[in-house]
Order: C-alpha cells, then structure tokens, then sequence
C-alpha cells in the first residue's frame, strides 16, 4: 500500500512562512489602497483626492468644548479663506447688437489643484471668469465640466501657495435640527456667514432643466442670491452641501433654502474633471408617460407607465428588443417597472438610471400584446444626437 509523505516543518521554517505571510499581506493592503484610487476600466487614476478626514480641519476645536458663538468663530475663520467669490460675463446677441451680461456665485476649493465646486447655474453661459477669494487679487478661472442634472460645475484655477481647502463631509449621515453655517457672497457681499440649522432632509427639488435632484437638504440658514455654489458646512467645518435654491414669492430670503447633497457631487466630480460631463446611463428611447397621454385624450390599455414611442437604433433599448410605435401606428411596448420599480413618469426612471453604471443589466416589465413580459436590458453608451424631443429622451 502506497502512501504520501507528511511534511513537518520545523520551528526555523514556521517563522519565515509567518514572516513571508505577514510581508504578503502589506503588500496586497498598499495595492488595495492603491487601487482605491483607481476610477475605474479605462486605466485611468482620478483627477482629484478630496479632502475627507475623521477629524476636524485645523482651527476648529472640539464644538462641544466650547460655546456655539466660538464654534461659528472657528468655522468661519477656518473655511472663509476656500470659500471663491465667482464673477462672470456673458455676451449675447439680440435685435439691437451684443450685450453683455454679468453675474456672479460662489464656490469652493476641493483640492490643491485649484479645482472649484460651484454651480452649473453659475457658469453655464460665462464666457469669462474671474475667481477672488475675500481680497483685491483676483485669478482667471476656466470651466473645467458642467451636470445641468444635478446643477453642480467644477471650474479651475492655476494653483496657489497657501490655499484653504475645503473638507467634504458625509450628507448621508445628516439629522433635522443638527447646525449648519453657509459661507457665500450675497448680493456681492463677499464671504458672508450665516447660521441656521437643517430643517428637512430628501427634499424633492428640481435642476433648470427639469430633471429632479433627489435628497435636497433643507435649511433656514439665510440663502440669497450670490451664495448660490457656496458651500453649506457643519459645525466641524465640512461641506455637507452645495447651496443651490431657495424658495420664495419675492426673490429674497424667507428662509427656506435647499443645497445639493455633497455625497452627489462626490459621485459627479470625477467625471467633470475627467470628461467635462457626467456621463450616465440612458435606454434609448422616447417615453412620454401613460397618464400625459391619458390627460391628452388617448386610450391606453394601462393605468401608468412609460409608453415606448421611438427607440434609438443601436441604443439598449434597441438592441434589447423593446418595440416603439410602428409605422403602422400599432402600439409599442409600455414599461410598467423597470428593477421591481413601478415607473409612472421619467422621474421614477431617472432615479434608477442616476444608481446604474455602464454594463449593468435592468430587468424591463413591459406590457406587450395584451400580456405583461419582462425584458433584460444591458445599459451602454450611446449618442443622443438628433432626438426629437430632449425631454423625453431617455
């Protein structure tokens, strides 16, 4: 009877294979953290590290060491100097020759390469910029990439010695009631603090463009126009938002603003940066909603969902095999839920959509002659070029 060998290692072999493991195990922790960097398949690191630690910045003590005026003291004095007072020009054409407009926001230095978090709103339509931060100095900024959606932008300027970067905070982790201090430049008022507190949390606000922004932070800390890219911090001293909106019959503060979670500009920075877009997932295709249509006057056979007018060739939807209106006029397929989700107007599937990336599959309900199916749809790239409609067009 044949048997195999027992290997018994000794106590000399038994410390270098202790040694060599624990040598491994460094090595792969430093490559894991490297990889942390790394934005994703094209072989390409991200084009900026954010600021984000546990503790506090410099300058902010303890705020429950010390009184609450102290800790709008320390926050301001610390944040102030990141905190960009944007200025722009704009050229437009009209019936009585190029008139220049003028306008100005506020903004936020996320990184020591001078990147500058604002609002898309800010910049849109500026043909220059210039960027000051509390002084007579001012320095030429340029637009790095705009997200109409989320109404966030990163512009740049040449880095400087000394600069006061912004911490970006976790707008995950917010509770109603908790402090909040906005820095900005209201009514060209540059720098000017303003305290309050959060008033509500998932606030549904919408971008100019239409598109919802989920989550919008609610708050009484005095907004007006001129804070609108400013950043809305907490009381350590972190950016927890990007004050955006305000609601009011007159145009002035009331008291209810809203700021873009910082956790969506975590999410959009990095393709600014790195392709001057956010470039998100889309089907394809021309939805109008179900009842749209129903208020139009048109029967249909469902209560809500999207109705598949026009599908782009070569898009998702296409190459899934979902059906548009046909030439014929026959009806085309209807998405009734798309992951489990009803989908009653492009809202429901814009949230979806903005959670998915490139090469994941959706599982499509659809109603189709007469019966419920459900259709995989593997998301791609595509171009929106030439669509009817940009509203619909998802």
């Amino acid at each position: 009877m044949n048997s195999k060998p027992v290997y018994q290692l000794s106590a000399r072999q038994i410390l270098l294979l202790a040694l060599a493991t624990a040598m491994i195990a460094v090595g792969a922790t430093a490559l894991l953290y490297s990889l942390s960097y790394y934005w994703n398949g094209n072989g390409e690191f991200a084009a900026t590290t954010f600021a984000e630690t546990s503790a506090s910045p410099a300058g902010i003590s303890e705020p429950s060491q010390v009184s609450d005026e102290q800790n709008s003291i320390e926050v301001y004095k610390a944040m102030a100097p990141g905190v960009a007072f944007i200025n722009t020009t704009s050229v437009r054409q009209s019936a009585w020759g190029d008139q220049e407009g003028r306008g100005s926001g506020s903004g936020s230095i996320i990184d020591a390469d001078g990147h500058i978090l604002t609002n898309n709103h800010v910049v849109e339509n500026a043909q220059t910029m210039t960027v000051s931060f509390g002084g007579e100095k001012t320095y030429t900024a340029r637009k790095i990439g705009g997200d109409p959606d989320t109404d966030l932008a990163v512009i740049k300027i040449d880095p400087q010695p000394g600069m006061a970067i912004i911490p970006l905070g976790d707008s995950d982790r917010l509770i109603v009631g908790q402090k909040v201090l906005a820095i900005g430049n209201p009514f060209g008022l540059d720098r000017t603090l303003t305290t309050g507190v959060i008033s509500g949390l998932q606030r549904p606000i919408r971008a100019r463009n239409g598109r919802p922004i989920d989550a919008a932070i609610q708050t009484d800390a005095s907004i007006n126009p001129g804070n609108s890219g400013g950043p809305l911090l907490d009381k350590f001293g972190k950016m927890i938002g990007i004050n955006s909106q305000i609601l009011s019959p007159a145009g002035g503060s009331v008291g209810v603003g809203f700021a873009v979670p910082v956790n969506t500009a975590k999410r959009v920075i990095p393709q600014l940066i790195q392709y001057g877009e956010v470039r998100r997932p889309k089907l394809g295709a021309t939805l109008p909603s179900v009842q749209d249509l129903k208020r139009q006057g048109y029967r249909m056979p469902v209560e809500q969902g999207l109705f598949i007018y026009q599908v782009a060739p070569g898009g998702p939807a296409a190459t899934a095999g979902l059906r548009g209106l046909s030439s014929d006029g026959s009806i085309g397929d209807i998405i009734v839920s798309a992951d489990g989700q009803p989908m009653k107007d492009l809202d429901d599937l814009y949230r979806l959509l903005d959670k998915k990336q490139f090469g994941e599959t959706i599982q499509i309900e659809v109603y189709r002659d007469g019966k419920n199916m459900t259709v995989p749809v593997k998301l791609a790239p595509i171009s929106t070029s030439g669509t009817r409609t940009r509203r619909l067009q998802e």
